[in-house]
């Protein structure tokens, strides 16, 4: 889009806030989820007749959802998720949805709550001996980093161990150091009503499959973007490698020493495979796959300064990376498709926000994030070869957005991801 353009849409934006503010704080728009809208795990489900209206009335419909005007391109027709969405991540336009508010098991994708709601707890140089009780409960066939008891292990390498390798391990040993599971879920929980993500019930910190645990694209979609206001969050969400800490051993001298051994974000849209490429723009966030959710995921890209926010949950295709291959047409789409269709609702701001909200802090941190909110230099994104002898060289750097000027954010409306990272290739 032209830049002049590009700027008229967005102070159009802006001035019409107060007007949609009525609308999205109507009762009908911030209704909760119908109780008899079950959640749904069978695979032969279809999506209930009504929805929740969370963002405006369309989105509560079941199908898809998209205002095509005049130049818009047309939808790929080649999608299979049972739902998904595409949102600008700055303004919170929805562009396209499709069941944006069913209820599905979200899988590993929910760790994007889990994360939003405990990074801010503890600097990233905290450290912790893991107890033998620190690893149960975790479920069978849970995807692990390779946390051992007895060793020690900082926050920052529990996190990278939960958004690279989707560690259970390294988020049940959060969850202890927040006090237990229980609480780390009732956390989780509260953090999700204060979003709005009315959809979502947490009873499970790491997503695996339990009963009642449910979400939707669009309450994933939420979670994403509250969580891309933590600089640290934005950092571990755009790794593609890193070292994590082995087990301690003893040589026969008695000289004891840890190795390190790499760990690499199986964010496939980030880290690339054999059958799909790294897509150009792209800076997070989650993946997932469970029994009952099928393969979920949620993902960021920047592209000529527009920031897209697009989800898929649980593909039909049952081919490998398909939840990926999705994705990537549908940002594909939504970059070509936004300025050109009239959106079908809106992302929800914070209960919070309707109060105003602190400008960023030096860090740039939406509010700041308590002690762990220090600033320090992107995770390693290294050149060394990786599995499969993808060996990206990526490079992640800051100022893909500008801040507004002032620190409230109108309600639902204007909330900027700042100093969003971007990935680029590197000679």
């Amino acid at each position: 889009m032209p830049a002049p353009k590009k700027a008229l849409r967005r102070s159009l934006t802006v001035t019409s806030a107060a007007l949609t503010a009525l609308a999205v704080l109507s009762p009908a728009a911030l209704a909760a989820p119908d109780p008899s809208a079950s959640p749904s795990t069978s695979p032969s489900a279809t999506p209930p007749a009504s929805m929740s209206t969370v963002g405006g009335p369309r989105l509560g419909k079941p199908g898809t959802q998209v205002g095509l005007a005049g130049g818009a391109p047309v939808l790929p027709k080649d999608l299979t998720a049972r739902s998904w969405i595409v949102a600008d991540a700055e303004s919170g336009d929805v562009l396209a949805a499709h069941n944006a508010h069913w209820r599905l098991a979200p899988a590993s994708t929910l760790k994007m709550l889990f994360a939003d709601t405990l990074l801010p707890k503890w600097p990233k140089t905290t450290k912790r001996k893991v107890e033998v009780s620190d690893l149960a409960g975790i479920g069978a066939g849970s995807s692990l980093v390779g946390v051992k008891e007895e060793e020690t292990y900082t926050v920052h390498d529990l996190w990278l161990g939960v958004f690279l390798r989707s560690g259970n391990d390294a988020v049940h040993v959060l969850s202890a150091m927040n006090g237990g599971v229980d609480r780390t879920v009732d956390d989780m929980n509260a953090h999700a009503e204060e979003l709005q993500a009315l959809d979502t019930t947490a009873v499970s910190p790491d997503g695996y499959d339990m009963p009642g645990q449910v979400s939707s694209a669009y309450d994933l979609t939420l979670f994403a973007r509250s969580g891309l206001q933590k600089k640290d969050f934005r950092e571990y969400a755009s790794t593609v490698r890193a070292k994590f800490p082995g087990v301690t051993e003893k040589d026969k001298k008695g000289k004891t020493s840890r190795k390190p051994f790499e760990i690499q974000n199986t964010n496939r849209l980030l880290s690339g495979d054999y059958d799909i490429d790294v897509y150009p723009g792209i800076a997070g966030v989650k993946n997932g796959n469970t029994t009952n959710a099928g393969s979920t995921f949620t993902g960021v890209a920047e592209r000529d300064g527009r920031v897209l926010l697009v989800t898929v949950m649980h593909p039909a295709k049952d081919e490998h990376n398909e939840v990926y291959k999705e994705t990537a047409r549908l940002f594909d789409w939504g970059f070509e498709a936004a300025g050109k269709v009239q959106p079908v609702g809106q992302l929800v701001g914070p209960r919070s926000a309707g109060q105003g909200s602190p400008a960023p802090d030096a860090s740039g941190e939406a509010g700041g994030t308590g002690k762990g909110s220090a600033g320090t230099k992107p995770v390693a994104a290294t050149t060394g070869g990786g599995a499969g002898g993808v060996g990206i060289a990526a490079g992640i750097t800051a100022g893909v957005l500008v801040l507004l000027a002032g620190g409230v954010f109108l309600i639902n409306r204007k909330w900027p991801l700042p100093d969003l990272v971007r990935r680029r290739s590197r000679p």
